[in-house]
């Protein structure tokens, strides 16, 4: 049974060690994305076009055989 006290505390120990370094590597800024903002614009106007084709198609008038269906 003390064998199981032993290993909670050093997983508990393990565990706080982990954490801190983890919380240390946010603050360094080791998680900060500094790539997706520089590819973000190669991509802004694929979107712009499929917004301006659905526009295009919601701007065409509706046909009265569309309607009945």
């Amino acid at each position: 049974m003390n064998i199981i006290y032993m290993l909670l505390a050093i997983s508990v120990c393990v565990a706080v060690i982990f954490f801190i370094a983890f919380i240390l590597s946010v603050k360094k800024g080791q998680y900060d994305d500094t790539y997706t903002p520089s590819v973000r614009m190669l991509f802004d106007d694929e979107l712009i076009k499929e917004k301006s084709t659905e526009s295009a198609k919601s701007n065409q008038p509706i046909l009265l055989k569309d309607q009945l269906k």
